[in-house]
């Protein structure tokens, strides 16, 4: 069943990429929009920033487009824009100054890397529901922005996007044993930050809504529009 889903994808993609290659603008803003939230997510782990994993996601998107002609399919698009993506972003970190303490996503890590406990929020202090769920979805954002990088990155993929080990580990171009691991060792750092009962929560985390993928769609579409025009 899995096969046939992931074939499903590759051939929505390659008909995808022929529209694209074909001068159809209207295809990119369709491979934008199937792929902008699992994109966002790898951004913003990263830059642990809305505006700058925007911002990162949209040159990705450019430097793809333009990319494009080049693709020859040895790895799922999916992936490859993945990894375009972790570049534009890993490029902006550096450019702000702020990666002296990141540590490369193909980097072993030392297992006693922990987080700092914190009691889980008082229900009786969030009588309506959709009050708690906006409360523990905050809660879920701070301490995944608080994860190691790799250990970001890895959750954003597994627990959110909902990838497999195996296609975890080709987009990150890291061993699934290392995955399996990471993915693990996250979940307890996140455990211990939060109380099991939020963990409902996670599917919420970090949404991606239709203003933000809009923004994205249009912001790339116009800079786009002035690339053919010049």
């Amino acid at each position: 069943m899995q096969l046939a889903e992931t074939s499903m994808k590759g051939d929505a993609d390659s008909a995808l990429l022929a529209r694209i290659l074909a001068g159809d603008t209207r295809a990119f803003s369709e491979l934008m929009r199937k792929y902008n939230r699992r994109l966002y997510r790898v951004a913003r782990s990263i830059l642990r920033d809305d505006a700058e994993a925007e911002d990162a996601l949209q040159d990705a998107y450019l430097l793809a487009y333009r990319a494009l002609p080049d693709f020859r399919g040895e790895s799922a698009l999916g992936t490859w824009l993945t990894r375009i993506v972790m570049n534009a972003a890993l490029m902006r970190h550096r450019k702000a100054g702020r990666l002296a303490e990141v540590i490369a996503l193909g980097a072993d890590l030392p297992v006693d890397q922990e987080l700092a406990a914190e009691p889980p929020p008082d229900p009786a202090g969030q009588p309506e529901h959709s009050a708690l769920r906006a409360e523990a979805r905050r809660l879920i954002e701070m301490k995944i922005d608080e994860l190691p990088e790799a250990f970001r990155t890895v959750f954003m993929l597994r627990a959110l996007e909902e990838l497999n080990v195996e296609e975890t580990a080709a987009t990150l171009g890291i061993p699934e044993a290392t995955v399996r691991s990471r993915y693990f060792r996250a979940r307890a750092l996140l455990r211990a930050a939060l109380a099991s009962e939020i963990e409902g929560a996670f599917e919420d985390a970090f949404m991606f809504d239709g203003a933000r993928c809009d923004r994205i769609v249009d912001g790339v579409m116009g800079r786009l529009d002035s690339i053919h025009e010049a």
